[in-house]
Formats: C-alpha cells, sequence, structure tokens
C-alpha cells in the first residue's frame, strides 16, 4: 500500500502531466534542444569522495563490531583509559589495568584482568570486560560472527565470549578454555558464534568466574557476511554502489593531512595483518581509528565498486605544521611506494607485498591527488612539484591532481588537474551555474571533489539543498569540456557522531537513510559518459534547464534526458522544443522523475525516510514539442527515447 507521501507525490506528478497543454503564459520557460550539436561529457564524470569523518568507516561502512579493539586509543603512557571497554563486576571482584605487555610491538598496550573470585559462586554471572561497540553492537537472530582475540594468563582459563542486548538477554555466546600451557605465551583465539536473537544496541562480553590473571589484546568481532567478504558492511555498501559511482575518491578530505604530521594518514601503517596495525588518532575529527579500513581495503572497495581510484596522498603538510621542501624526499618516496603498491607487478617489491596480501593483480590506480586543500599552506607548492616530477619520472601516464585552484588564476605549475571544492549556500550555489563558463581552456582540467550546500539552508540535509546542488551539476555538464569529475562531500556519517553535516547518507548499528541530496545525485550517474547537447533556454532567473544524450547500455537503446530545476516557490511552465529527432521516433517509453517536496526545507530522518524522494511516472502523450510544468521548489527529469 502506498504512504501518504507517495500518494501526494502521485497527485503532483498528474497535474503536472495533465498540464501540459494547458500551460499558462504569465509564467514561460522556452528550452530549444539541437540534438545535432553538443560535445562528450567525461567517462568517469560522476563519483563519490570517501573521507573517514563522521565515523564514515570506523563504526560504519567497515564492519568491525568492536570499538578500541587494541586497547590502544588511550594512548601508550599507562594506566591508560579503555573507553569505551567497560568492567563487569566491582572492585571486590576484578581489578582492571593497561600494560605495555602487548606480543605485538607497533601496539604495546593489552589489558591485565586480575580475577578475584575465590569460587564460581562468588562471580555467578562472570566478570570481566565488555565492549558496546560503536553506539550499539547490530547483531541478527541467525548471522553468524566471527570473535577473535589474543590471550595469556597465569594458568587455565575459561572465558565465556558472548553477546548481549540492551536488557542483557544472551544473543549468543561461546566458551573457550585452556590448560595453563596452553595460555602461558600469548596465542590467538578464535570462534564463531550464531545469533539465537537480535538486538541492535547489543555488546560483547569476556568474562570468566575463574580466579586467576589474565592479559587480553587484540579483540575483533565481524559479521560473516560483509560485502564480497571483504570486510564491507552489505547496506551502507549498496547505497553508495547505487550512485554508480565512476571514480572513489579516498582517503580524504583533511584526514588525510591531520593536524599534526604524526597523526596524518600514512598508508605504510594501514596494510598487513589487522593485529600489526597500530592505529591513529583521527586528530581533524576528534576520534581514533584502529585502520581496519586501510589502504589496502579502500582500492579493494574502489575494484569492489568497479571504479577508478583516486588516492590523496600527503604532501607532507598536515594544517598546523609541514615539511620543508629540502627535506620532503622521504614523503615523495612514500608516495611512489603507494602507487607501487597498487599498480606495480607482483615482481616490484611492493606488488610483491600487495600480492602477499591476497591481491597478486594490480589495481587500477591512474589519478593521485597531492594533498587536500593545502595551496595557502607555505610548503605546498615547492613539496608539489617535487611530487609531480618524481611521479611523472616513474609514472609518466599518472595523472596528477594540485591543489590550487586555477578557476582564479592560470596555476603557475604544471597539473593534470586542479582540485575545486565549494560549500555554500543553496542560491549561491545555484547561482554558480555559469561558474566554469569564462575559465581559461587551456591548462589542467577541473576536478570538483566536494560540494555542498551547508549550514543552515542544509540542515541535516534539506530540500533546499538539492535545488541549488541541481542547478550547480547541470553548470559543470555545460562545462564538461573543462571539468572532468565531480563528487559530493561528505559521503557518509553516522546519525551518533555527527561532526559535520549535511552528508549524503546516514546510518547508525543497524539502519540508514539518504538525503535529498543523495536522490539528486541519481539524476547525474547517467551523465558519466554522455553528450552534453547544445540547447537555448529562456527562463526567468530561478529555473535552470539542459539536455544531455545517454546509453542505457543494458537495453542498449539511447535516451534523450531533459533535466529542470525551479527554485522560485511558485510553478512555471516549460515548453520544450526537440529538434533532430529521428522521424516517426517511438516517444511511448518516455519517463518523468520528479523531486519535491510540501516544504522547501523538509528532510529525511529515519522515522520519515521518504518524505523527500524521488518518484517516477510515464510520460503520456510525449511529443518533440510539448509544455511541461514545472512545480515549485521542484527538479524533473524527463527520459525521452532516442
Amino acid at each position: 500500500m502506498p504512504s501518504l507521501r507517495a500518494c501526494a507525490l502521485l497527485l503532483i506528478l498528474s497535474a503536472l502531466l495533465a498540464s501540459q497543454c494547458n500551460a499558462k503564459r504569465h509564467n514561460h520557460s522556452t528550452l530549444v534542444v539541437n540534438l545535432e550539436s553538443g560535445w562528450p561529457i567525461s567517462e568517469h564524470f560522476f563519483g563519490v569522495f570517501f573521507e573517514e569523518i563522521n565515523h564514515a568507516g570506523s563504526g560504519g561502512l567497515w564492519s568491525e563490531l568492536v570499538s578500541n579493539r587494541g586497547f590502544e586509543a588511550g594512548g601508550t603512557s599507562v594506566p591508560s583509559r579503555i573507553h569505551p571497554w567497560s568492567i563487569v563486576g566491582n572492585e571486590s571482584t576484578i581489578r582492571v589495568e593497561t600494560k605495555l605487555a602487548s606480543m605485538f610491538p607497533r601496539n604495546k598496550v593489552a589489558v591485565k584482568l586480575d580475577i578475584l573470585c575465590e569460587s564460581p559462586k562468588d562471580c555467578p554471572h562472570g566478570v570481566g570486560l565488555s565492549n558496546p561497540g560503536f553506539w550499539g553492537m547490530s547483531i541478527e537472530e541467525g548471522e553468524k560472527y566471527n570473535v577473535v582475540f589474543y590471550v595469556r594468563a597465569l594458568g587455565p582459563i575459561d572465558l565465556k565470549i558472548s553477546f548481549k542486548g540492551a536488557l542483557g538477554q544472551e544473543l549468543a555466546y561461546t566458551n573457550i578454555r585452556a590448560s595453563a600451557k596452553d595460555v602461558s605465551k600469548w596465542i590467538k583465539m578464535e570462534s564463531i558464534v550464531q545469533a539465537i536473537g537480535s538486538d541492535f544496541n547489543s555488546s560483547l562480553h569476556i568474562t570468566t568466574t575463574k580466579k586467576g590473571v589474565i592479559w587480553l589484546d587484540q579483540v575483533s568481532a565481524m559479521p560473516m557476511e560483509t560485502q564480497n567478504g571483504h570486510g564491507f558492511r552489505k547496506d551502507l555498501y549498496q547505497r553508495v554502489a547505487d550512485l554508480k559511482p565512476k571514480f572513489f575518491r579516498f582517503p580524504g578530505g583533511t584526514y588525510v593531512e591531520g593536524q599534526k604530521l604524526r597523526n596524518a594518514f600514512r598508508w605504510k601503517e594501514t596494510i598487513g595483518s589487522w593485529e600489526n596495525r597500530p592505529g591513529h588518532f583521527n586528530e581533524p575529527w576528534n576520534y581514533w581509528t584502529d585502520d581496519g579500513l586501510g589502504f589496502l581495503e579502500m582500492l579493494q572497495l574502489a575494484e569492489d565498486l568497479d571504479t577508478l581510484p583516486i588516492w590523496v596522498c600527503n604532501a607532507g603538510v598536515a594544517r598546523d605544521e609541514g615539511i620543508n621542501t629540502t627535506e620532503i624526499g622521504p614523503f615523495v618516496q612514500e608516495a611512489l611506494d603507494g602507487i607501487e603498491f597498487a599498480k606495480g607487478p607482483i615482481t616490484s617489491k611492493w606488488g610483491k607485498i600487495r600480492a602477499s596480501m591476497g591481491h597478486p593483480k594490480p589495481f587500477n590506480l591512474h589519478y593521485v591527488a597531492v594533498g587536500n586543500e593545502d595551496c595557502d599552506l607555505y610548503e605546498y607548492q615547492g613539496n608539489y612539484l617535487k611530487f609531480y616530477k618524481a611521479i611523472k619520472n616513474h609514472y609518466p601516464d599518472m595523472q596528477i591532481i594540485s591543489n590550487c585552484d586555477a578557476t582564479v588564476k592560470p596555476l603557475d605549475h604544471p597539473a593534470d588537474l586542479f582540485d575545486f571544492h565549494v560549500y555554500t549556500t543553496a542560491e549561491d550555489m545555484f547561482s554558480q551555474y555559469n561558474k566554469f563558463d569564462s575559465v581559461q581552456r587551456i591548462g589542467p582540467k577541473a576536478f570538483v571533489s566536494e560540494y555542498a550546500v551547508w549550514k543552515d539552508d542544509a540542515g541535516f540535509g534539506s530540500l533546499l539543498s538539492a535545488l541549488g546542488e541541481a542547478a550547480f551539476l547541470m553548470g559543470l555538464e555545460k562545462n564538461s569540456d573543462l571539468v572532468e569529475m565531480v563528487s559530493y562531500a561528505p559521503l557518509l556519517v553516522n546519525y551518533n557522531d555527527q561532526k559535520w553535516k549535511p552528508d549524503a547518507i546516514v546510518f547508525d548499528s543497524y539502519r540508514s537513510y539518504v538525503i535529498p541530496s543523495y536522490w539528486l545525485q541519481q539524476f547525474f550517474t547517467q551523465s558519466s559518459g554522455a553528450t552534453y547537447i547544445n540547447s537555448k533556454l529562456q527562463a526567468p532567473a530561478s529555473v535552470v534547464a539542459s539536455a544531455i544524450v545517454w546509453k542505457d547500455k543494458t537495453e542498449n537503446r539511447s535516451y534523450l534526458r531533459i533535466k529542470a530545476v525551479n527554485f522560485a516557490n511558485r510553478s512555471t511552465t516549460l515548453a520544450i522544443k526537440i529538434d533532430g529527432l529521428e522521424p516517426n521516433v517511438d516517444l511511448s517509453g518516455s519517463s518523468l522523475t520528479l523531486l519535491t517536496s510540501e516544504k522547501v526545507r523538509d528532510e529525511n530522518s529515519f522515522y520519515n525516510p521518504v518524505r523527500v524522494v524521488p518518484v517516477r511516472s510515464v510520460l503520456k502523450n510525449a511529443k518533440p514539442n510539448m509544455n511541461i510544468r514545472l512545480p515549485p521548489i521542484s527538479v524533473v527529469s524527463i527520459d525521452f527515447p532516442k
């Protein structure tokens, strides 16, 4: 049964279609489309940008359930905090402290449990540690979970590993017993448990009733079912995949830099077995990450999405400090090693290491961005030239992206692309439809790697945001001879850690919804590799319209797509005139998709995830010359079979 919201939008669509022949001339726009004149849009025009922000990966896209799995988040000065771990028991039954006692030299902290229970009756429910994950672990009945941890003890152990719901109900458990000899040194324990109940606010418990001294380290819990078995949370992966991205920019963003270089993303620290990854403090966004979602996993994610990876490497620059150009050599070498790790043959040093990690085939890396938003920092341009020359010397075909904005003035250094970021109001974003019209065509192409309407206009993701962004994106299509690629930012946000808003995909431990800007992006997913059609628009300043021709490869059929945005709070009529259609073309398969809502600041939420969603309908009586009513505050997309 359709929702009331869907019914309302269908009524709007019905009124829109019925008004095709009854347009009022007082508020009228005309779009003349010339199918014989146009230019190509880049094959990888539309993509996505992933940054470790808002717990997008750690506690989100990456399926690890345990937060602070190595007890490292509190730092190496022990005793240290083990948040969000909590103690099960009281001072009379257990003492807990951190020690530099790990078997992993890059992860020195382990936790010591001094169990004081004289007999099981003293601790009938067990004592130990519990971990709530990232604002609750989602445990589902029938699903299996792989629990791994390292343990040593001064005597035999009898541990219970369990998942418990918010009310204490036991959802899954297993017992692990070992002799004193077996656990006299660090040993890896691994067990698969199957849930007999469900709770999205669960926690992992490691408890015992047996007196003794136990050390624990590197505790992990992962669902057995992840996307392609590669560790990605399936529902969030699908949200990203549904955008049909042609590129995947990673891992940031400010995350790449850190406030200080000691907390920058260093790719070599994020590869290899997860137990040996030291993790680091995500300083710009104020949380610890275990780096389970590391360099290899992000390359794998791009491959799984069947898209081009774009690596943002550190340019020897943090927000508060930088490496002098005369000393930048090690950072340049780190970038060269990273490229070799991604695409080098298995006979190369780093290609061999990649192969040893289970991926002998090189990744399809062709783009490297040197730094992020660093152009105005003192060290950047000198450092950039060192990166550029070294990378081009080793990889002449690698496309190198500069942080400096060539829309203001031409670059004074070589680059294949320049990075352009814009966060602004809806009205200003709408006005940037013409932003790239007068930018010179000589020199590097533009990569609009971060754009969004934000702050008051956006809220947590409003229709108003999408309206402004619609005109901006149409302007990028219009300038596709210069604009090579575009991606929205940020992509993901854990509802419990909204450091930045809005974000395209909102989630918690077990569910997600998407904002109007996400739905708007789907109006442009077919633009990659399409042809921008020369058209002439006569309209008030509140209306922008354009046309492309795209091909549906599954149907082997081409479509003319006309998109229009009405930024005003009153309806208008768009008269469409299509020149160059083949004689007697059958337009019976035409369709219309409408994105609108009752109020311009309407948002989606967990409780009403479809308040602002696109609605598709058959476009009846489609003709080369016809009138379409554009409802107030709306985006309309029309597909005509060509």
